[in-house]
């Protein structure tokens, strides 16, 4: 992510004080929002974090990238950016370009025993419910003139679109035909692939070094377009660009979100609508104008990489996000995340800020408080899993105690699912744990159904919940991309209302099934479950009929109660033989409607919503 790039300058010990200050441990638990991006970026370049090493076997890189999902997500974690393409190469089999060198050594090796690195990852992202961003960098060709090529490689097959820059080999960001390939490239991870996002960092015109000359006359002159200044015709070329790939992305499957992460700093000095920093900036040193970018709204969000301390006197984090926050234009609004630099935290950290436990928390308090801020992306994995400072510990105890849904876009789908049908609940004592279940919704009017699922669980009711009841992220128990939940642990005594939402790939959510209110039962653990099978039909008109097998002779209850928790009918009440049992519920003059049927025997309880129609 330019880790070089960016210019920091030493605090005075006064605003190590005042960090300190800002920053007190005695901070009480935050708020946390139920819609926030909580990422992490997942670099393969020179293999910071994944795969660790280029000796690791197929099955051990698999078993890596499980591992880091699965730490991810325990941490609060509900999408991860994938570096998929690092220099003109490729983790996915490709007839564009090589395979990665960072697989297996050699640069155009397939791993061996085959497999595609970016369809696993993929479905396991996607399994566990957490959303996978495609980070692509587009201009880099070779991270050293000294790398192994292969022979597919673009710098061998258009040796005339390559710049040389220091040890960098970079694709010429002037030249018609590279836009043109950097566009395919895009598109054809887009379209071969169920990725959620395609992600650019901040590799656009090399950043300056002293003496280097990015030679690009040549393409200046053949292609001004117009242009007088070097600098504008650069940024122009970018903005061409970006303004392509989203297009491309649009055209073939709209919701596919964009996103770029460029500096934290879009240009230095207030006088030039900037901030009052003195660090590496987008506009001039890379020539990305950001800004721009995220105001037309050619991106879905931006992630600048605020990588400072609160207080820094080159790039002071505290400015730097409220500034980002004022930047979206309330007529295209667009999401902004800001990049956290959780790897320049330790206790011997250059910057003084970043040795203090304090500076992650407060950053995170502070974007929280900034109205167009909708969440976090974090640089790198492995610093982030390493705990640096007790950081992680904070976000599973506070910052991330509850789970959150992704932000949702409705400038791309605004439509939501349609409510799941049927959820049911039963308690089993035996193992013990609660199950819920339910069908997928129908269609909703865009054509889409349910991606995903959110649980809900609301305590001490004594009321149906209503949307509304939706919005406090302690209600969320978790989310699941199947038809079925487990809560584990024996059922509470108190009175519950459960509720399940679907959500769509842009996780727009359906309003609530409730499961229904009742009192828990205190089930025999000794005595076997009943099998309750599915109401026959459903929905119906002004009948349905009710099955259930009994494992052993005992007492029955089979009762109706309608959402506002009260008790509609009595269908069976008392002592019934082992086997199977049938009840029709009629039900003609009843208002239509959601109602629950609860089945309680001694060896537990079990429910199901039955819809009647008029």
């Amino acid at each position: 992510m330019a880790l070089s790039t960016q210019c920091f300058r030493r605090f005075s010990l006064a605003l190590v004080l005042a960090v300190l200050a800002f920053s007190s441990p005695a901070q009480t638990l935050s708020t946390p929002p139920k819609r926030e991006m909580r990422a992490a970026w997942i670099a393969h370049v020179f293999n910071l974090d994944w795969p660790s090493a280029r000796t690791r076997t197929p099955v051990q890189q698999r078993q890596e990238f499980v591992s880091l999902l699965d730490r991810h997500r325990q941490n609060g974690i509900n999408a991860v950016v994938v570096q998929v393409r690092a220099a003109a190469d490729a983790i996915y089999p490709s007839t564009l370009e090589p395979w990665s060198e960072w697989l297996n050594g050699t640069q155009g090796q397939a791993p061996s025993p085959a497999y595609d690195p970016l369809a696993f990852m993929v479905r396991e992202t996607h399994r566990r419910e957490m959303e996978f961003h495609a980070w692509i960098n587009p201009y880099r060709a070779l991270t050293s003139a000294t790398a192994s090529v292969a022979p597919t490689h673009v710098t061998v097959q258009h040796p005339d679109w390559v710049v040389p820059y220091g040890t960098l080999r970079v694709l010429d960001p002037g030249l018609p035909a590279v836009r043109q390939y950097l566009v395919r490239v895009v598109m054809d991870v887009v379209r071969r692939y169920d990725v959620d996002a395609i992600h650019f960092d901040d590799y656009f015109y090399p950043a300056p070094q002293t003496g280097v000359t990015f030679n690009d006359a040549a393409t200046f002159a053949a292609y001004p377009r117009g242009f007088t200044s070097l600098a504008d015709w650069r940024r122009n070329n970018v903005d061409l660009f970006v303004k392509m790939v989203s297009d491309s992305i649009r055209a073939a499957k709209p919701w596919v979100k964009f996103g770029i992460s460029p500096p934290g700093v879009w240009r230095n000095g207030t006088s030039v609508g900037g901030t009052a920093t003195t660090a590496f900036q987008s506009y001039t040193d890379i020539y990305a104008d950001s800004r721009k970018w995220l105001k037309r709204g050619w991106v879905d969000y931006l992630a600048p990489q605020v990588y400072f301390a609160i207080g820094q006197t080159a790039a002071n984090y505290s400015l730097i996000v409220p500034w980002w926050s004022q930047q979206v234009n309330p007529d295209t609004v667009r999401h902004v995340y800001v990049g956290q630099g959780v790897y320049r935290v330790s206790a011997t950290a250059t910057e003084p800020g970043f040795r203090l436990p304090t500076q992650l928390p407060s950053q995170i308090r502070l974007l929280r408080q900034q109205p167009n801020v909708q969440g976090s992306i974090f640089y790198n994995s492995t610093p982030l899993l390493a705990n640096p400072m007790g950081f992680v510990d904070s976000l599973r105890t506070d910052f991330y105690r509850f789970p959150a849904l992704v932000p949702t876009m409705p400038w791309k789908d605004a439509v939501p699912p349609l409510t799941p049908r049927q959820v049911s609940q039963y308690n089993d004592a035996a193992v013990p744990e609660t199950r819920l279940s339910w069908q997928a919704p129908l269609p909703a009017p865009d054509g889409e159904t349910a991606r995903w699922y959110a649980v809900y669980r609301f305590p001490g009711r004594t009321t149906p919940i209503a949307a509304a009841d939706l919005a406090n992220p302690a209600n969320l128990l978790g989310i699941t991309d199947t038809t079925a939940y487990r809560i584990a642990g024996p059922p509470d005594p108190g009175r519950y209302v459960y509720a399940v939402t679907a959500l769509d790939r842009l996780h727009n959510e359906s309003t609530p099934a409730n499961v229904g209110l009742f009192l828990l039962a205190t089930p025999n653990a000794a005595l076997a479950q009943p099998l309750f099978e599915p109401a026959a039909p459903n929905p119906f008109a002004s009948e349905t009929r009710l099955a259930f097998t009994l494992p052993a002779a005992g007492a029955v209850s089979l009762r109706v109660i309608d959402l506002a928790g009260r008790e509609v009918a009595v269908l069976t009440e008392g002592a019934q033989a082992a086997g199977r049992h049938e009840v029709v519920l009629r039900a003609a003059d009843w208002p239509a409607g959601l109602y629950v049927v609860v089945l309680q025997t001694a060896g537990g309880v079990a429910r199901q919503k039955v819809l009647l129609l008029r």
